[in-house]
């Protein structure tokens, strides 16, 4: 499909998208920003990936081929790091659809970063230029411009937040003095976070993109295993930028060409503080915008192409369909 067949599809599903994925035949449901999910009494997770957009923890739109973007996208990354650290994958059943292990959660998202960049609050680029040098730990330099490489990789942990509530800056030594990893687990999740995004950052080279950030979750499996979870590398949780302009851009400071979420973080914080103000509502066309951006980086870091689901039933009665199997006693 070209770009215009992308966008003129993406146009014509503005209103089919799945808002919701709730089902009172499944057990144990519980809803995230994004996903809806179900622990079942075998000891797996279903996790229901919708079309819910969601910036500064709030819930702002649903974008067509979202939830499919996300969940095709963290499959490739998945099948492409397991040889690094085990993960909770154990089928797909529906392109929306991930069947996981269920894990014991750790307490803390690792976030990894390249770049001096960000527009949220937990991000390092706005407490720089704010004027704070010493953050998550880590010493910066005076002089840096945002966007600019960093001298090495950092990880910039926080700790997790109920939804609603904003994610906090945390230190490693913090985590370990407040008890939420232990050195040994610590040590761990961070050597696992740093390999995983190596493999990322040179995957992504290799098509032309640059994995800038993304964050990673943990838990332990029953044997105490550490174990990569919920998502990897998808547009919501990484940023990525295109490499062939992002020399040019840098230098006329302007923000890089962008294939994730920040493109969407950027367009309500030109208009309003979300943190403050009300978000204004998204208009059509900025949504297509959005989407047709997370296709394409799902064509351009896995190199396959998009490929549009049966879109004769709505999306919330195929999922529905292809999680018969998983209603206990069926």
């Amino acid at each position: 499909m070209t770009r215009a067949d992308i966008r003129e599809l993406i146009s014509a599903q503005l209103d089919n998208v799945l808002v919701d994925a709730e089902f009172p035949e499944l057990p144990g449901y519980s809803r995230g920003k994004v996903r809806d999910n179900y622990d079942l009494p075998n000891g797996q997770r279903i996790l229901v990936a919708t079309d819910r957009q969601s910036a500064f923890d709030k819930i702002l739109a649903a974008v067509p081929f979202k939830g499919q973007v996300l969940t095709q996208t963290a499959r490739f990354w998945f099948e492409a790091t397991r040889d690094i650290v085990p993960n909770h994958v154990i089928d797909h059943p529906d392109p929306n659809v991930l069947v996981a292990r269920r894990l014991n959660m750790l307490p803390v998202e690792m976030v990894v970063r390249d770049y001096l960049t960000g527009s949220t609050s937990t991000s390092i680029w706005p407490m720089y230029e704010a004027g704070r040098r010493h953050m998550y730990g880590v010493t910066f330099a005076d002089g840096l411009r945002k966007n600019e490489k960093l001298p090495q990789t950092i990880i910039t942990p926080t700790t997790k937040a109920e939804q609603g509530d904003h994610d906090a800056p945390i230190t490693p030594a913090e985590i370990v003095e407040r008890g939420l990893l232990s050195r040994e687990q610590w040590d761990a999740v961070s050597e696992a976070a740093l390999a995983i995004f190596a493999r990322g950052r040179d995957i992504a080279a290799q098509n032309g993109l640059i994995l800038v950030d993304t964050k990673y979750e943990f838990g332990l499996d029953n044997d105490g295993r550490i174990v990569l979870a919920d998502e990897i590398h998808t547009p919501d949780s990484s940023r990525y930028w295109r490499v062939d302009s992002y020399e040019r851009h840098f230098a006329a400071g302007a923000n890089p060409e962008s294939l994730d979420k920040e493109f969407l973080r950027l367009w309500i914080t030109e208009r309003c503080d979300p943190y403050r103000d009300p978000i204004p509502e998204i208009p059509p066309e900025t949504l297509v915008d959005f989407s047709a951006r997370y296709v394409a980086l799902f064509e351009t870091v896995t190199g396959q192409p998009f490929t549009p689901p049966d879109l004769s039933q709505s999306i919330r009665d195929r999922v529905r369909n292809n999680l018969r199997a998983y209603v206990p006693y069926a």
